[in-house]
């Protein structure tokens, strides 16, 4: 086996379609722009010393907060009542698996790889997102920043993964979406790939993994 021992990935964007095709779907078929949305969301953060998204991925505040929040704010904004109910609905029926990346996860389970997913993710989307994929068949641990109150690129949640997992920096490699991300794993001295797509991503594994 090469140096290699565990293989970390994040969840939306590697394991599943594109999150920013998701995240389109979900604001189109509410009717609200992203240009709208994107002003939304400064004009919360600006007001309350923190990025509303980042304190709903730490499970600081509900998902209910955060878009109650949002809604707020749209509706300040377009002088009339906009309501987000609804958004995560809309959000997983523009969200699918990623079949190839998840059939390779089992694959390298097989060959006895440690395997660890490290999601920023949402308290009240985990049994959504747990019924994508089979989870517990493949991965031996799950770290979800909305349950240990730290996320991506924070160093403490790759802690978290390296000591459930039982893995050392050097013996792990991360896979994700995000290029910061991949900074925060490198600078704990994590391997980290950044995924553009199923093949790019799936060559760079194996090719590290055979190193």
């Amino acid at each position: 086996m090469s140096r290699i021992e565990a293989v970390v990935s994040d969840f939306g964007g590697v394991l599943t379609t594109p999150l920013h095709d998701s995240f389109v779907g979900a604001v189109q078929s509410s009717g609200i722009s992203l240009e709208e949305l994107g002003k939304a969301m400064a004009a919360v953060a600006e007001r309350d010393g923190t990025n509303p998204l980042f304190e709903l991925e730490t499970g600081r505040i509900s998902e209910a907060a955060f878009l109650g929040r949002l809604s707020d704010e749209l509706s300040a904004q377009r002088g009339g009542r906009v309501e987000l109910d609804g958004f995560g609905e809309l959000y997983f029926r523009y969200l699918h698996p990623n079949e190839p990346v998840i059939a390779y996860m089992r694959e390298l389970r097989d060959r006895g790889y440690k395997l660890g997913i490290c999601t920023n993710n949402v308290r009240e989307w985990e049994a959504r997102w747990r019924a994508m994929l089979p989870v517990d068949e493949i991965f031996d641990v799950v770290v979800d920043s909305a349950f240990v109150g730290s996320r991506k690129p924070e160093p403490r949640i790759y802690e978290i993964t390296l000591k459930r997992l039982d893995a050392s920096p050097e013996s792990t490699l991360f896979i994700d979406d995000i290029d910061v991300n991949c900074e925060g794993a490198r600078a704990l001295g994590i391997t980290a790939i950044q995924f553009r797509s199923t093949d790019q991503a799936l060559a760079e594994i194996e090719s590290t993994l055979r190193e």
